[in-house]
């Protein structure tokens, strides 16, 4: 998930940002349109689940060495989550919502009220998702360290 949300911060944004409203409004309704498949929702839904399940196997592994590392990225993975569900997922809807770009009466003003904050959003989301993969992978050389 880091790889992607912060992909999007870094290249598909400003890429699409030099499109005018319209094109603009087309180009996000068809990524959200075709990024809903099961991959993505695997990745999206497993980066949670296995991190959690995680912290489970190692808490009753007594591995407590990692547990701080494995909870930090469970942590930064729930904020992925429910930054997605909660204000992203909502911005995505009101672009579908709108209807085809061609007929909407005003893109401006639809752009202006989704673009900065998908944006300040998906960039929160990417961040959290960075985090919770470098505290896993710092979970796992601590591990390792304490199980020789």
């Amino acid at each position: 998930m880091a790889g992607l949300f912060t992909g999007f911060t870094y290249a598909v944004m400003p890429g699409i940002k030099v499109l005018d409203d319209r094109a603009w409004l087309a180009g996000m309704q068809q990524i959200n349109r075709v990024i809903l498949n099961g991959r993505f929702m695997t990745a999206f839904l497993g980066s949670v689940v296995f991190t959690g399940a995680a912290l489970v196997l190692g808490w009753f592994a007594d591995d407590r060495a990692a547990l701080p590392w494995i909870l930090a990225g469970l942590v930064l993975a729930l904020v992925m989550f429910i930054g997605t569900i909660a204000m992203n997922v909502p911005l995505n809807n009101m672009l579908e919502d709108a209807g085809e770009p061609a007929a909407i009466a005003d893109p401006a003003a639809l752009r202006a009220t989704i673009e900065a904050k998908w944006i300040k959003w998906n960039t929160i989301r990417g961040v959290a998702a960075l985090g919770s993969l470098a505290a896993l992978a710092w979970a796992l050389y601590v591990h390792g360290r304490a199980n020789g």
